[in-house]
């Protein structure tokens, strides 16, 4: 297994459209275990492929503490969804920045597992807003573009000063 590069916000390739997976092989597999080392290298608890330039619908989530609850989904939608939740997120690609986003309470999921089965999860609280925030990467949407011009303007200056301090 590899860990992989994550791209780094304001990278234009976060702002890429996902394709369907046509079709769940080995290849699949190992970008999903390759994704898995990364997220819990960051540490994170939520990976888009998007997030390591591939454009694909694949996202990995394992909010558990113990690194052993991981869920793969391929080509995910989310098939209902209930309530509002505010919740403070953060992103691997936008690191050491964390804003309140609102996000649906609660949410079922249609994807499909690593052997390309078709699930459903019903999911709420901090796992239903991982899989919504990890969706919108497959979109090309990045959290911080739920904010307003100025914290976004804030946030990308904020980055561009911590990029050119560790050059």
């Amino acid at each position: 297994m590899a860990i992989l590069k994550i791209l780094q916000y304001p990278d234009e390739r976060l702002h890429k459209i996902a394709k369907k997976v046509t079709q769940v092989d080995e290849s699949t597999r190992k970008l999903v275990r390759n994704m898995a080392e990364t997220m819990y290298a960051a540490p994170g608890v939520g990976l888009a492929a998007t997030q390591v330039d591939v454009h694909e619908c694949i996202i990995v989530v394992d909010i558990s503490e113990t690194h052993d609850q991981l869920n793969i989904l391929i080509n995910p939608e989310i098939i209902s969804s209930s309530g509002e939740e505010e919740c403070e997120e953060g992103c691997l690609s936008v690191p050491g920045i964390y804003e309140t986003v609102s996000r649906a309470a609660r949410i079922t999921v249609r994807a499909l597992n690593e052997k390309g089965e078709i699930f459903t999860l019903n999911a709420e609280g901090l796992l239903a807003v991982c899989i919504q925030h990890e969706m919108d990467h497959l979109i090309g949407k990045v959290f911080v573009e739920y904010l307003s011009q100025l914290k976004q303007t804030r946030i990308r200056a904020k980055l561009k000063k911590r990029l050119r301090e560790t050059m």
